[in-house]
């Protein structure tokens, strides 16, 4: 037997007993190694119903939760072998399906006070894992958001047949640029048109660049009552409901991001006068600013903005919408018989407490229907802040 021939049986039995001593090693440790780690990771109670491994050397997990966090109903890993490549974990693709997620905002008093309260079991501080996700993919996944700063019930708000793809994710610094596509639909209430929201574009973590398409159809305006009720009462202004449509154009090079916005009012429903009762002076004003603005974009009622920002401390205000409204308004009152400054100062009284002024009124109509589109927003960006920090803290 020829010497070559031999040093390939040699190298083929050596790899062959490396693989199988990795399986049956995951097999034993992998559903124990996976839970430490995310608990360590989350904080959180961690169980995972059953574990296997599937030839080549798929992992499977069934039934994963992370308590509070997040319930996965089948997820499956399918790692580049070796597994460890010169430190890093790659990750061919890894498939998430039926998920069920839960975001909580609270108010910052009661962050603090939990944050306090909290006893986390001490670990030494090491550096994150340096992950490459080629292909992640999230199926028929929903998200539950809870939003407690409004009243503290909270509004709630789902996103049901949550589908997500991403591909070319470094959890490390590393220029390279990652696509992702996000859709899913908003089932507002019985009887009312789900909403549908859809996000995709590119992202480059090192280089701070961005640019990606958001938009948001079918809002409930009514629905999000809560975020504008200290400016305007839905019954006194007979709005039964309102449906609007929001897209946003996300454009960012080196930390730079600037998003043109773009608000439409699809539809607006108003209740009937009772019989014997007159028309209230919150109801003559809804009037009067719809018809105005309807004038501008041929009966259509639209705002564009432009908010600007970074990407990896993204901060979002009402400023450009006031500005923008403002401005809308100014064009509008050339021949109309009421003046934006004389709607602005009128007293609280006549108003009955319904509208405190027309700059108020015209962020009460945008405030709670842009709201789903900037949290849902803000949950993106927040994660992709998030990334490039612990970039940092790895290279540090």
């Amino acid at each position: 037997m020829r010497l070559w021939v031999k040093v390939l049986i040699i190298i083929l039995i050596a790899v062959a007993t490396l693989f199988i001593s990795a399986y049956i090693f995951i097999m034993v440790n992998g559903k124990a190694i996976i839970i430490k780690k995310l608990m360590n990771l989350t904080h959180k109670e961690v169980s995972i119903e059953t574990f296997k491994v599937s030839l080549p050397f798929d992992l499977v997990l069934q039934n994963l939760e992370i308590k509070g966090m997040a319930k996965l109903g089948k997820v499956t890993i399918s790692p580049r072998l070796p597994f460890p490549l010169a430190g890093y974990i790659v990750l061919n693709k890894v498939i998430i399906e039926n998920p069920e997620f839960v975001y909580q905002r609270n108010p910052p008093e009661e962050v603090k006070s939990a944050i306090k309260s909290a006893s986390f079991p001490a670990a030494k501080k090491a550096k994150p894992p340096r992950v490459i996700f080629r292909s992640l993919i999230i199926k028929d996944g929903t998200l539950n958001f809870s939003d407690h700063t409004v009243r503290p019930a909270g509004i709630r708000i789902a996103v049901k047949d949550l589908n997500v793809n991403v591909h070319n994710l470094y959890v490390f610094p590393f220029s390279t640029i990652t696509n992702f596509d996000l859709k899913g639909r908003i089932p507002w209430r019985q009887g009312k048109e789900d909403g549908k929201i859809s996000l995709e574009g590119w992202i480059n973590f090192f280089k701070k660049d961005i640019q990606a398409a958001l938009r948001v159809d079918s809002i409930d305006g009514t629905y999000l009552y809560p975020y504008y009720a200290n400016w305007v009462d839905l019954d006194k202004a007979r709005i039964e409901s309102a449906n609007l449509a929001f897209t946003s154009n996300i454009n960012g090079l080196n930390n730079n991001v600037t998003a043109d916005c773009h608000l439409e009012l699809t539809d607006i429903v108003r209740k009937p006068l009772e019989p014997g009762s007159s028309e209230q002076k919150a109801a003559k004003v809804t009037d009067a600013v719809l018809d105005m603005l309807r004038t501008l974009d041929e009966g259509k009622i639209v705002l564009d903005f432009t908010i600007k920002t970074k990407m990896d401390k993204p901060q979002f205000g009402f400023g450009s919408i006031k500005t923008a409204f403002e401005n809308k308004l100014a064009k509008a009152r050339s021949g109309n018989g009421i003046q934006p400054q004389d709607i602005a100062l009128l007293p609280i009284k006549l108003f009955e407490g319904t509208v405190r002024g027309m700059t108020d009124f015209s962020k009460a109509l945008i405030d709670g229907t842009f709201a789903i589109a900037n949290e849902l927003k803000k949950s993106f960006q927040e994660t992709f802040s998030k990334t490039p920090k612990a970039a940092e803290e790895i290279k540090e």
